[in-house]
């Protein structure tokens, strides 16, 4: 029942938006680009919250698709019903800030896979899209303290539950290999370009969990990233609450370094 009435919020906010009578988004390339852009003449949280609900709708309907192909099976129901959250708290965001939202343009423009395998590998290719998109909206939004716990804690649910995920139905459904070549899924199924090394997620997302349980050093955990993403490496492996343990870990070694050097 409760997955039904987050349904028909999508559902009824599409129709109203089509009864509004506005066509497109003036901002179209922006949204689609999953980047903040400080040159494009719009105010930077509302670049922010517009293309991170704009990403919830390409998500909503690309496993939408899957869904009406092959049936209710997870994990691509359970992922969607997550997206339909994800996409009613940013609404919650844009109507506290007042910022118009985007009109979702991708009714009618995703084709249903052709297997289980390909809607895998595209899923795939998406999540890691979804992480990008994140790591980059988290680096402007420090100004923004309630929007930026939610940009993490989305891209954390993306990283820890929806990749891994999709990355388990590959192998389910492939029959040519026991491992998965992420970089060449990606640059098959995506159009953004890749800027991380993305077999490295996961030695970072084993030294995370190591950070979680209390099995790694502090000075370990500071010297392994030392020339990494923080912010990335904080959203997507971290979480909202571990991110802000890091962030602190960061500060107090910085402040001791300058205690040192007094």
């Amino acid at each position: 029942m409760e997955e039904d009435i987050q349904e028909n919020v999508i559902e009824e906010e599409k129709i109203a938006m089509q009864e509004t009578k506005i066509t497109r988004n003036i901002d179209e390339d922006l949204l689609k680009g999953l980047r903040v852009d400080l040159n494009y003449n719009e105010p930077l949280l509302d670049q922010i919250l517009r293309i991170a609900i704009y990403d919830e709708y390409h998500a909503y309907e690309t496993y939408s698709k899957v869904l009406e192909k092959f049936g209710d099976i997870k994990p691509f129901s359970n992922v969607l019903q997550a997206e339909i959250r994800h996409y009613q708290e940013l609404s919650l965001m844009l109507k506290k800030y007042q910022i118009p939202m985007p009109i979702n343009d991708w009714v009618g423009k995703i084709d249903p896979p052709a297997s289980l395998l390909e809607a895998s590998e595209i899923a795939v290719a998406a999540e890691i899209d979804n992480i990008k998109m994140y790591d980059n909206l988290i680096s402007h939004a420090k100004a923004y303290p309630d929007v930026l716990d939610l940009l993490y804690r989305m891209q954390a649910s993306s990283y820890n539950n929806h990749l891994p995920s999709f990355r388990q139905e590959v192998l389910k459904h492939s029959t040519t290999t026991s491992q998965i070549d992420m970089d060449k899924i990606y640059e098959q199924y995506s159009e953004h370009n890749i800027n991380e090394t993305i077999s490295k997620m996961d030695e970072f997302g084993q030294i995370a969990s190591k950070f979680a349980s209390g099995q790694i050093s502090q000075d370990d955990m500071l010297k392994l990233l030392s020339n990494t993403n923080l912010s990335f490496i904080g959203g997507a492996l971290l979480g909202a609450v571990g991110a802000g343990i890091f962030s602190q870990m960061v500060k107090d070694k910085s402040d001791q370094t300058k205690d040192e050097e007094v």
